[in-house]
Parts: C-alpha cells; sequence; structure tokens
C-alpha cells in the first residue's frame, strides 16, 4: 500500500513524496482510513511507529479539502496537545512539512517562555493549534483562545500527560471542547486512569494497537554490562573514547544524574549538554539544536525531557541508569531504530537494577545480550549474575548456548572495534521507498 491509495489530497502527496514518505508504517495504514471516514480513534502505540504522519495527514486533508468554503478571518479548527515542549515543536514542524502546499496556517504555544509572540500568532489566525496542557489552559483562561469552531482534537502522549501531572488539566480541557468533533487519542500504554481518560474524550470510535516491545526489540540491536554504580562513569567514558565521531544520546533516571554525567565527561574532555525539566526552553533548544545538527555529539537526557528527541542517524543509545518502568526501556532504545530503521542500545546495570532488567526482558520476552566482562570491575565487587538470577531469564536458543565461548569471543572483538551503523532515511521520513518516520 502506498499513500497515494489512501486517496490522500494531492497537495499533501507532494510533500510528503518530497520529505521522502512513500509507503505507510502499519499505525498509517490502519488508522489513516479510519480517520479519512471521520471515526474517532484511540491508538495506543509509542514514539517511532508513524504516529505524527498517522493523525497529521488526515486533519490535514480535511482541512484542506474544507478550505474553500471558509469565510473571513481562520479560526482554530484543529488542536494537538502534547505533554513537552519539544514535542510540541517537532509536531509543528512535521505539520508545517506536510501542509507547506494546502495554504493552513499552525502555531506552537508552550509554557517556559513570554506568551507574547504566541498570542500575536493567535491573533492573527491560525487553522492548527499544536499546545502543551499548562499554557493553553493559560491563554484559555485569557480569551486568547476559543473552540467554537473546533472540528479535530488529538490528545498525544496521554500517559505522559498522567506521569506529569497534567491530567487534571486535561479533564478541564476536555470539559471545554465541542461535542460535535473527532477525537483522536494517542497513548503508549493504558493504565486505568488513561482508559477512564478516553472514554470521557472519545465517542464511536474504532482502536488500532501497535505492539512495540517486539517491533522495537527486534529492530534494535542491544547489549547490557554489569557494573558498578561508582564505575558507570568510567565505562562510559571509555565507550564514548572509542566512538567519537557518534551521536550518542545517553538516558539518565533523574535531573541531578543528568547534570553529574555531564560535569564527569567534562572532566574527561568529552564535550556534553544535559536536557531536563530544569533547564530553561532556551538551553534546552540550544542543546537539542546543537545535537541535531551535530555540533553536540552527546546528549544527556531524562525520559521526559527525550519525548521529541528525533535525531537523523542516531548511532547509540546508552542507559546509563536502568529504568525501574520496563515500557520506558522500549520508548528509550526507540530513539535509535525509528520506524523501519535499526539501531544500538546499551544499558548499564548495577545490582540494585537486577531486577528492572528482569522485568525489562519479560516485557519483550527476549534476553538482552550480556555483553563482555570488561575493565572496569572492582575485584571487591561481584558484578555476575547468580545462578537464581539466570534460571528467570526467558530462554535462550540451544545454538547460542552451543557457542558461548565463540558467541563471546565475536562480542568482545565487536565491542573492541565498535562502529555505529548507518541506516538509510532518517527521522524526517525514509528516502524513496522507505516508510514514513514519526517526529514524535
Amino acid at each position: 500500500m502506498t499513500f497515494k491509495e489512501l486517496g490522500i489530497a494531492e497537495p499533501i502527496l507532494k510533500a510528503i513524496e518530497a520529505e521522502g514518505y512513500t509507503t505507510p508504517t502499519p499505525i498509517q495504514q490502519q488508522a489513516i482510513p479510519i480517520l479519512l471516514n471521520r471515526k474517532d480513534l484511540l491508538g495506543v502505540a509509542q514514539t517511532g511507529t508513524g504516529k505524527t504522519a498517522a493523525f497529521g495527514i488526515p486533519i490535514l486533508h480535511h482541512l484542506y479539502l474544507a478550505k474553500s468554503q471558509q469565510q473571513g478571518r481562520r479560526r482554530i479548527k484543529a488542536l494537538i496537545v502534547t505533554p513537552t515542549r519539544e514535542l510540541a515543536i517537532q509536531i509543528g514542524d512535521s505539520f508545517t512539512a506536510y501542509g507547506k502546499h494546502t495554504g493552513l496556517r499552525n502555531t506552537v504555544i508552550f509554557g517556559g517562555v513570554k506568551q507574547g509572540k504566541q498570542v500575536n500568532a493567535l491573533r492573527n489566525g491560525i487553522d492548527i493549534l499544536i499546545a502543551t496542557p499548562g499554557r493553553l489552559l493559560d491563554l484559555m483562561n485569557q480569551g486568547f483562545i476559543s473552540f467554537r469552531d473546533l472540528d479535530y482534537v488529538v490528545l498525544d502522549e496521554a500517559d505522559q500527560m498522567l506521569d506529569m501531572g497534567f491530567i487534571h488539566d486535561i479533564r478541564k480541557i476536555i470539559a471545554k471542547l465541542p461535542p460535535k468533533r473527532q477525537s483522536l487519542f494517542f497513548s503508549a500504554t493504558m493504565p486505568k486512569d488513561i482508559v477512564e481518560l478516553s472514554r470521557k474524550m472519545l465517542g464511536d470510535f474504532e482502536r488500532v494497537t501497535i505492539k512495540p516491545q517486539q517491533a522495537t526489540a527486534e529492530k534494535v540491536e542491544q547489549g547490557v554490562y554489569f557494573v558498578s554504580k561508582p564505575n558507570k562513569v568510567k565505562l562510559l567514558v571509555h565507550l564514548l573514547q572509542k566512538s567519537p565521531r557518534d551521536s550518542v544520546l545517553v538516558f539518565s533516571r533523574t535531573k541531578h544524574g543528568a547534570n553529574k554525567i555531564v560535569k564527569k565527561l567534562a572532566q574527561a574532555d568529552i564535550r556534553s549538554a544535559a536536557i531536563h525539566g530544569n533547564k530553561s526552553q532556551t538551553a534546552r533548544q540550544k542543546a537539542l539544536g546543537d545535537f541535531k545538527d551535530g555540533r553536540l555529539k552527546v546528549l544527556v537526557a531524562t525520559d521526559i525531557a527525550a519525548r521529541g528527541i528525533d535525531v537523523e542517524e542516531l548511532s547509540l543509545v546508552i542507559n546509563f541508569d536502568l529504568p525501574n518502568v520496563p515500557e520506558t526501556y522500549v520508548h528509550r532504545i526507540g530513539r535509535t531504530g525509528r520506524a523501519s530503521a535499526s539501531g544500538i542500545a546499551l544499558s548499564f546495570c548495577d545490582k540494585e537494577e537486577r531486577p528492572y532488567l528482569r522485568d525489562i526482558e519479560k516485557l519483550i520476552k527476549q534476553a538482552v545480550p550480556r555483553m563482555p566482562e570488561h575493565q572496569f570491575v572492582d575485584a571487591n565487587d561481584d558484578q555476575s549474575e547468580t545462578s537464581e538470577e539466570r534460571k528467570k531469564q526467558p530462554a535462550r536458543n540451544p545454538n547460542q548456548s552451543k557457542n558461548r565461548n565463540r558467541n563471546r569471543n565475536r562480542n568482545r572483538n565487536k565491542n573492541s572495534n565498535y562502529k555505529s551503523r548507518r541506516h538509510k532515511g532518517g527521522d524526517r521520513g525514509n528516502r524513496t521507498g522507505g516508510s514514513a518516520k514519526n517526529e514524535s
């Protein structure tokens, strides 16, 4: 199936072809026909599956076809609500790219900056509004935003809204929406509160589920190092020094930890930057821009701040801290395995994180390959797995066991001569013959 076969308006087809989109991803194949038929949609999918194009293309299609009937000043016809500033900006860029031949206008609003420019854009008239919850409610309460003409509403990354404490803001926003609308609800996971929220927002809806754990785990080459907590920085420096030209995204569980990693890397003459909620919007955008442009090779991020990072040819993801939520691991390693591309993800695991690793392996239904022993193991630190822990791992291929020593030697050789994979296509969509990538 191609985008042309989906019946997309010609100006939008022209734009997405220029972006290199030819073959829809699974979520696009399933969601776009539903949305073109004006049905509500519940999409269970993570970032990197092609989600932004899945909802953005049909919305632009409908707005373009209805454009000739619009008279007078532009009014907000579509609203996309998303949890982070970075993700909002990225979705705005995607709508601009997909809709560049339609004459439709969008703007992005978020907190952390003065509202003047955002208010001016609203006053000048827009068709599509992309917003974070806090700033959206604020400008609604000030009377700058009206939903009177709203036809399409997207709630993106709903589970992250819940994690970030936006659930009450979202309920207030939903209460203000006009009853006659098409609603789209996306979430990577469906905890009880999210299920209840989706029922309040959606009418007669269809559901599309893209299972991330298997797809991502199969695409991304993974590995785990057992290392004591004090030696994690030493191992990180060692890996980065072996591949100085690679773009590397390092995940830290906490903001303080991210800052500490940047400081330690600087002591080893490795330039890096951190992005997290305590950084100013200017600092976050500069760090992210430098990373995307290749001026900065190492970016250290917390999970929430990393939503919206979409970098072409991201060579490597390193989990400095293993996440205590296994789904988060899938989100993280998906940063380097976007849509149809492959990637490499390495994790550091100390003794306290062993239960997290077992949960991750249970979710992805495979063992994360163990990397060979390294030089940063303290003599008094037992970093090997116990027989009990090995029993809890998912079953491995018998051939792997028979050839364990041979594979270990291969892994050791591979690790010492690590070379990043360069995949075809970028995060703004594959080149001709590829699949459309998601910018969210």
